[in-house]
């Protein structure tokens, strides 16, 4: 006899309720229209909730509402654009299932039918209210004879369809449930794509935050293969909610920490977990992502990323994301900033100033204008920097390992040793490469013109802190800015650096890239990337792995492959999906020196046993279906 499922329309098949949508095409020019949709809103509540007969709940809207029959067309022309997401990305499933889906609301056959019959849903399954006009149009009244109209009046409905097999009801309100608690319904899945009532949640065999939970649950035909709501993704060390907003929106069920955490407690906390957002504190070792069998993606919120294993990421097929241009423009003001304090002497007189003293002197303070900046590292920070910088008169000078084109009148050095004999001032933007360490010692301060300044915006190894203390105090420079350091704390609290109290010196914890702009910026791309490769298997910017971009594909099936770069991996997959005679319609592979990378799309259905044979091919780090 087979199942049957019975759908609820309003905030179920729809995003809306649909008589509030008409509400707002009806009281358009009406001065009291928000007041008026806001106490339409409450009776609907109360009547889903079944705080009040459904009857009162009708016949107080209409009033409410002063409709015509000409508003209608308006309203189904809104509610084509406003089908559930998710609902609409699975339309398939019900144009195959068509003769098992029935539609059961409280709602009006006036507006439900011509929606629902784009989903191949003909009239005699639709089961609802209808409307009484006058002869004027004017909508007056509904068929108070219709059992939904009453009380309960889907539980009379049901009752008297008397279908036959197992009856599953989907809907958002209490309803909807109360099919299942009558004896009617052998299932009732709360729907809570674009609303969550209690009510209806508590008393679900299931809670249900979207179509293709549904369907995953039943095993039925599916846009994709794995529902988002079961993709984990736990956020760490307090990254911007627009995170959490950007990946919960897409359907994601999303974790936000406001701390780090330690190797063991993060294994732990991994557990099941599919995607990690992290910042520099976290530290993402080979025995983390060892244990971490589900994990797919490390994201880091950040530029850097010599806090994660990235070899050990890529043999374990998880791909890591940064973000390295998010926080570019914080970066370089601060670096002009702290030039134009460090030149200035500001600091100083600012420090004597909170301590009482006045003390006006133009010693030691000088225009930036005219100087010469160097810039170690000419990569996007260093390029903007040198914009900026020469924008306000100064001469600028970089040096970097790389072949780098000059920006404006930026002059090439070729050598460190040059940049440090020319400039007044020099500012850090080098990468997070361990070789770094050091990378400003004794001897490359020594070649620092007298009174020059020392920016560092990069990382805290790349100088000696020791040496620097030495140069400050000995009057080689006359002052340096500092926002990273050899070694940080994992939370705000106490610190200590040798640093501290030298006149002129400006130290700052670790905020270049710390603006509301740069980690709302980054909140944006971080889970773009993180989206794109979850939903598509892109992996353009990613930071360990080949990249690939395919478009997102309709009617087909998308398989990826993650396998050691050896060869005949290629020839392997497709043979076994010859033997299948599953017709490939597009595929991709990129590799590096160590792994390779292979999207398959196909056009046929296939077996399980497929899946089973691609999983087993030798040296298959890991493999997913994307839909």
């Amino acid at each position: 006899m087979g199942r049957k499922y019975v759908f609820d329309f309003d905030s179920t098949l729809t995003r809306v309720e649909a008589l509030d949508v008409l509400a707002e095409i009806t009281l358009a020019t009406n001065p009291e229209k928000g007041k008026i949709i806001e106490e339409i809103q409450e009776i609907t509540n109360l009547g889903i909730d079944g705080d009040i007969s459904f009857t009162e709940s009708l016949e107080r809207r209409i009033r409410l509402l002063k409709a015509h029959k000409n508003d209608l067309d308006g309203l189904v022309g809104q509610l084509k654009h406003k089908i559930s997401k998710s609902i609409e990305n699975n339309k398939e499933f019900f144009e195959s299932y068509s003769d098992d889906i029935y539609v059961i609301s409280c709602g009006f056959k006036e507006f439900i039918d011509p929606i629902v019959a784009e989903y191949n849903i003909p009239g005699d399954r639709v089961y609802a209210n209808t409307f009484d006009f006058d002869g004027d149009g004017n909508i007056i009244g509904f068929d108070e004879e219709n059992v939904l109209a009453s009380h309960n009046g889907k539980i009379a409905c049901l009752k008297a369809l008397d279908l036959p097999g197992e009856i599953q009801v989907i809907g958002d309100g209490y309803s909807d449930y109360v099919m299942r608690e009558a004896g009617l319904a052998h299932k009732f899945f709360a729907y809570t794509e674009n609303v969550h009532r209690d009510k209806a949640a508590d008393n679900a065999d299931h809670i249900t935050p979207n179509l293709d939970e549904f369907l995953f649950i039943n095993d039925l035909p599916r846009k994709i293969s794995y529902p988002k709501n079961r993709i984990k993704i736990l956020l760490l060390e307090n990254i911007h909610p627009h995170a959490f907003d950007n990946l919960t929106e897409d359907g994601f069920s999303v974790e936000l920490l406001t701390h780090s955490l330690p190797e063991d407690e993060l294994i732990e906390k991994l557990k099941g977990v599919h995607v990690l957002g992290i910042r520099s504190k976290t530290q993402v070792t080979r025995k983390v992502l060892e244990a971490a069998d589900k994990l797919l993606v490390v994201s880091a919120f950040c530029i850097g990323t010599t806090q994660i294993d990235l070899t050990a990421a890529k043999e374990n097929g998880v791909v890591v994301f940064n973000a390295p241009y998010s926080n570019t423009r914080s970066v370089v003001e601060l670096a002009i900033g702290q030039i134009i304090m460090l030149t200035r002497s500001i600091f100083p007189r600012s420090t004597e100033f909170h301590q009482g003293q006045w003390n006006k002197t133009a010693a030691n303070a000088r225009e930036v204008r005219g100087k010469k900046l160097g810039i170690v590292g000419y990569g996007n920070i260093g390029k903007q920097l040198s914009v900026l910088a020469e924008s306000m008169g100064m001469q600028v000078y970089y040096y970097d390992v790389a072949d780098k084109l000059a920006l404006g009148n930026a002059i090439k050095c070729n050598s460190l040793e040059d940049l440090l004999s020319v400039s007044d001032a020099v500012s850090l933007h080098i990468d997070d490469n361990p070789a770094n360490r050091n990378f400003i010692g004794e001897r490359e301060l020594e070649r620092m013109k007298d009174g020059a300044i020392l920016i560092n915006l990069s990382r805290g190894f790349v100088v000696d802190i020791d040496a620097l203390v030495v140069a400050l105090n000995s009057g080689k420079l006359s002052g340096a800015a500092l926002d990273v350091f050899p070694e940080e704390p994992r939370a705000n609290g106490d610190f200590y650096s040798p640093l501290q109290g030298i006149p002129n010196v400006i130290l700052t914890p670790h905020i270049g890239g710390s603006t509301e702009e740069a980690q709302q910026d980054i909140a944006n791309f971080v889970p773009n990337k993180i989206m794109d490769y979850i939903n598509s298997g892109n992996t353009v910017d990613a930071v360990n792995f080949p990249n690939i971009r395919l478009p997102r594909q309709n009617n087909v099936h998308r398989f990826l492959h993650i396998h050691e770069n050896v060869p005949g991996i290629m020839a392997h997959i497709n043979e076994i999906l010859a033997k299948y005679k599953i017709n490939i319609t597009g595929q991709f592979l990129s590799t590096d020196s160590e792994v390779g990378y292979v999207i398959t799309d196909m056009d046929k259905d296939y077996n399980t046993e497929v899946i089973q044979e691609l999983k087993a091919i030798e040296h298959t780090i890991k493999f997913r279906v994307l839909y």
